[in-house]
């Protein structure tokens, strides 16, 4: 009689951060196609844009009616990664997708990183209980499902792996979860384009010869950045406690 071998936790997590990606990928396709369609409608009926105010009055119906849960939105993934707890709803990824597209049928402003995140996070959470996913495994899930999420929707998989990586705790990179962020933001970009997505070109900056004088600004503009990044969310916590 012979018994077939348990999988090693390394194909576990990598094959499992795979599974996430597929899935972040097709989402974000989705997201992507009907963002395009919604956008394209609003600018071909301007006028639409007056209806905003009813639009936002309908998000937050739908909200307060099936949405309280899910509520907390980014910081409810970020919550979870960080202190574990009960299961990201799986209402969370088409409540904030519905969100987002009517924002933007509407002429209002939303970002598209906060839905691929959250959309990736619930996915993520979702197949993790699916396969009953250890703590720490379902944790390094969760982080697959945002660096999932956000390479595919932008189709950078490097910046999105990073971004997760940091996703928890700011300045301070979760380096045991470097591999299965690597694996699901590839495989969520590559699953999205699969689908026929093209992102947006952005202009090619031509390369410039590093020299100490570029080394020296580069430093400079990074402490500016530093200091405008530490000063607005010192602001923004310091408007709360007001």
């Amino acid at each position: 009689m012979t018994t077939t071998a348990p999988p090693s936790p390394v194909f576990e997590r990598l094959g499992l951060s795979a599974v996430v990606g597929v899935a972040c990928g097709t989402a974000s396709a989705l997201f992507l196609a009907l963002l395009d369609r919604v956008t394209g409608w609003r600018e071909a009926n301007p006028a639409i844009v007056f209806a905003l105010p009813l639009a936002g009055y309908a998000i937050g119906w739908l909200y307060e009616q099936i949405g309280r849960s899910v509520a907390g939105g980014t910081n409810l993934a970020i919550d979870t990664i960080h202190g574990g707890g009960a299961r990201i709803p799986r209402r969370l990824a088409p409540l904030v997708l519905v969100g987002t597209l009517l924002t933007h049928l509407f002429g209002g402003s939303a970002g598209r990183e906060g839905t691929a995140v959250q959309m990736g996070a619930s996915i993520a959470d979702t197949i993790a209980h699916r396969w009953g996913a250890t703590a720490l495994l379902r944790r390094q899930l969760l982080l697959a499902g945002v660096a999932g999420g956000f390479s595919s929707v932008f189709g950078t998989p490097l910046a999105g792996t990073v971004f997760a990586l940091e996703f928890v705790v700011i300045g301070r990179v979760e380096l045991p979860a470097w591999a299965p962020t690597l694996v699901a933001a590839f495989v969520g970009d590559w699953t999205c384009r699969a689908w026929g997505i093209v992102h947006t070109p952005y202009p090619q900056i031509p390369a410039e010869p590093l020299g100490l004088w570029l080394l020296v600004r580069w430093i400079g503009f990074g402490g500016v950045v530093a200091l405008t990044a530490a000063s607005f969310i010192e602001l923004m916590h310091g408007l709360k406690r007001w």
